[in-house]
C-alpha cells in the first residue's frame, strides 16, 4: 500500500477505538534492528504546544531497550485483516522469533525509523521524556491490580513529527 504523508490534524478516526479496541504497533530501531509489539493503552494530546502521543511499555519488553536506544519510534494501525499479526506481535518475543517472518508484515523504513507496508496509518513520533510509574501515586487501589508482579510501565511522551496514511 502506498503511504501518503497527511496532516496529524485532519484525521477522524477515533483515538480510543483505534487503541483500545483496534491496537497499534509500537517499534523502535532502524531497518537493519529493530522490534515491535502491539499496545492496547495510549493516548493522544497537546502537550508543550505539540501534538503528541503517550505509550507505556514495560521493562521486561524487548522493545523497551530499543525505545531507550533511539530517539524516534512509531505507531502503526492497520485494518482489521491484520488482527492475527497484531496478535502475535502482542504475544511474543523479537528475542525469540522473527516477527516480520512471522507474520507476513513488511518492514518499512520512513523518517529516520520503520514501519511496515501494510499500514493504514503510521505516526512518526520523536521521544521528550519518560517517567516511570510510581505504585505510590496510584490514586485508585484498582490500578494495582494490573501488576500483580510488580512489572511498572514507562510513559513515554513523544512528538508526532509526521504522520502518513493510505
Amino acid at each position: 500500500m502506498k503511504l501518503r504523508k497527511i496532516e496529524v490534524e485532519d484525521l477522524s478516526d477515533n483515538c480510543f477505538k483505534m487503541i483500545g479496541t483496534d491496537w497499534m504497533l509500537i517499534t523502535a530501531g532502524t531497518p537493519e534492528n529493530w522490534n515491535t509489539m502491539t499496545a492496547s493503552w495510549g493516548g493522544f494530546g497537546v502537550l508543550w504546544s505539540k501534538n503528541v502521543n503517550f505509550c507505556f511499555i514495560r521493562d521486561t519488553r524487548y522493545t523497551f531497550e530499543f525505545m531507550n536506544s533511539h530517539d524516534l519510534y512509531t505507531l502503526t494501525f492497520f485494518e482489521e485483516k491484520y488482527r492475527k499479526a497484531l496478535d502475535y506481535c502482542g504475544s511474543h518475543s523479537g528475542r525469540d522469533v522473527d516477527k516480520a517472518a512471522e507474520t507476513g508484515l513488511d518492514p518499512l523504513a520512513i523518517d529516520g525509523s520503520v514501519s511496515f507496508e501494510q499500514a493504514r496509518l503510521v505516526m512518526v513520533c520523536k521521544k521528550l521524556y519518560f517517567q516511570d510509574f510510581d505504585p505510590a501515586n496510584f490514586v485508585d487501589p484498582q490500578i494495582h491490580n494490573n501488576y500483580v508482579n510488580k512489572d511498572y510501565h514507562r510513559m513515554y511522551v513523544g512528538e508526532i513529527v509526521a504522520s502518513y496514511a493510505q
